[in-house]
């Protein structure tokens, strides 16, 4: 292990003890963790999930840390020096719930929060222009009345701080960045004076580069978080859950999905399973190979997943894959673990092309380049993952596009931001005649300005059913 990435794994064990997160199963399989930092399969066991009440500590922790030193840093690089996210009651602009403690299930009402560039060591003030406060984090600028007197009293707020530019969350890019409602927008534009009017800009940016980028403590947090993911898949394939010749596909993904709610986690998918063997049709270029539904799992199938879940308010997206042994097997035939080892080789060629200032497009670019030159079939469509499964940031390939991706793929690589890294490399087998079979795999990683790292490892091996 290197020295950046032993020092990536002491602080990672160092947080978790203090957050309260290093479980009896973490302590328990210590020697193997180092793994979760480097290239293999974390040897996993289910880690200790933390309760529902013991959770929203944890969450605003991550917080207070993110509101003190990374949003300062954030509005200063892209030249806001006023955000406002302005929301209602179940029609919540989608950074809401990323910038207020929990828990908190809705805007309650019509809440306001201002954050305002104050320069230099002063740092950001966080305002809140609402009837319910928000603790400590964010001071209270209104005191009471009806929905007039409210929007009076932001407009007194804004105007009394005179700022340079007025950021709202509207985006035709990004969904996420694009909360804030036509009327709500319409009422702010009638409540400011005309020339506080013309510093309001879209603070899509801003916005992006807030729900990209990762704090220390999340960076610490989040192997643990990939790694439950990771355990479920574990269960799933394996003989405690799959009787050849009597399950289905669609038992195994409702497998997963109940095991992921007993745990009290939430999916933000209905998680697949999907068969592949021999005798099947596959295209050259389709992903989608595979059956799925009521078909039974039989021996010599190549089973695959695809599963995403959240806890502490961080997402995972993961595919792995497994083989069902043949009676008298003991190992996956050499020609399944060839094609594996070019799934992994295909992922080196994408972790290998990130770069700090690189665009999604160039990224993937260049990996086809390498896939090319190395004779493999490859595809690529990996995105940002973090407080959304499917969250903002550079686009690199889309499963129906290979080549580039306007706007979203030409967002710069930054340090500090999550990965799923996604894609497949389909290889054909003498076994199966001729035909292919298609390595489908999705892993979590971050790149840290220097290098991309997996999470909790990646899958090396496949997992066999016995």
């Amino acid at each position: 292990m290197s020295d950046r990435r032993l020092a990536s794994f002491v602080r990672f064990l160092v947080v978790l003890l203090g957050l309260g997160l290093l479980a009896p199963s973490i302590h328990a399989q210590s020697e193997a963790m180092p793994d979760s930092f480097a290239q293999g399969r974390v040897v996993t066991r289910m880690p200790d999930v933390l309760s529902q009440r013991e959770r929203p500590p944890v969450i605003n922790r991550f917080l207070d840390q993110r509101l003190e030193n990374l949003l300062p840093k954030l509005m200063r690089e892209t030249g806001i020096d006023m955000w406002l996210v302005i929301n209602r009651e179940y029609a919540e602009d989608p950074v809401y719930y990323s910038l207020v403690p929990h828990p908190t299930y809705a805007a309650r009402r019509t809440t306001m929060l201002v954050f305002f560039d104050r320069g230099g060591d002063e740092g950001i003030e966080r305002l809140t222009v609402s009837r319910y406060p928000f603790g400590s984090l964010y001071e209270s600028a209104w005191q009471g009345g009806n929905l007039d007197e409210q929007w009076k009293g932001l407009a007194e707020v804004i105007a009394q701080r005179n700022p340079k530019k007025i950021g709202i969350n509207v985006s035709r890019t990004w969904p996420p960045a694009d909360g804030l409602t036509a009327s709500l927008r319409d009422r702010l534009m009638e409540e400011l004076a005309p020339n506080l009017r013309e510093r309001v800009v879209s603070a899509e940016r801003l916005a992006v580069r807030w729900l990209e980028t990762r704090s220390e403590l999340e960076l610490a947090t989040y192997p643990h978080i990939v790694q439950i993911a990771r355990a479920v898949i574990d269960e799933a394939f394996s003989e405690r859950v799959v009787t050849p010749g009597s399950t289905t596909a669609a038992d195994i993904a409702w497998y997963i999905a109940e095991r992921f709610a007993e745990l009290e986690l939430p999916i933000w998918f209905q998680p697949s399973v999907d068969i592949q063997r021999a005798g099947q049709e596959c295209s050259d270029t389709s992903p989608f190979c595979g059956a799925s539904g009521d078909v039974i799992v039989m021996p010599g199938d190549v089973l695959h997943t695809d599963v995403g879940v959240c806890y502490l308010l961080l997402c995972t997206d993961t595919q792995e894959m497994g083989y069902v042994l043949r009676p008298g097997e003991t190992e996956v035939p050499q020609e399944l673990a060839n094609a594996l080892a070019a799934g992994n080789l295909w992922q080196d060629m994408l972790t290998t092309s990130y770069s700090t200032g690189r665009s999604g497009n160039e990224v993937l670019a260049q990996t086809i380049s390498k896939c090319e030159r190395e004779g493999l079939k490859c595809s690529t469509y990996t995105h940002p993952i973090g407080y959304f499964g499917h969250a903002p940031g550079p686009t690199i390939g889309m499963w129906d596009n290979q080549g580039p991706t306007p706007d979203r793929g030409d967002w710069k690589v930054h340090p500090n931001t999550a990965y799923s890294i996604e894609g497949n490399a389909r290889t054909k087998l003498d076994m199966w005649d001729g035909q292919y079979v298609v390595i489908k795999l999705e892993q979590d990683a971050v790149f840290d300005g220097e290098s991309v790292w997996y999470l909790a490892g990646r899958q090396t091996e496949w997992l066999l059913v016995r």
